[in-house]
């Protein structure tokens, strides 16, 4: 991975459909090897749903050989993701 190459952003929307997260993660399939930065401080609250999108977001990035970190989860993602075991897989 290029040190000097800027990681690629997503933003997950407030409520990510089905075909948002399709698109998200075919970036992630077409982007070059590296790091990602996931913005999911807009996800509009701790739930299942949310729980999905990031696991998701984490298989896809790491079966295309990316680095993803996930930013701006709040206190009850955090909770969550503590509950479900993934708080650490995720690398929140």
């Amino acid at each position: 991975m290029d040190p000097c190459r800027a990681p690629l952003v997503l933003t997950l929307p407030a409520r990510p459909a089905r075909d948002e997260m399709a698109g998200l993660c075919a970036r992630l399939a077409h982007a070059p090897p590296g790091d990602v930065v996931c913005q999911v401080g807009a996800l509009g609250g701790a739930d299942l749903v949310a729980v999905d999108a990031l696991a998701r977001l984490g298989l896809a990035a790491k079966r295309h050989g990316h680095r993803i970190r996930f930013e701006g989860a709040g206190p009850e993602l955090r909770a969550l993701l503590l509950l479900t075991g993934l708080a650490e897989t995720l690398e929140l």
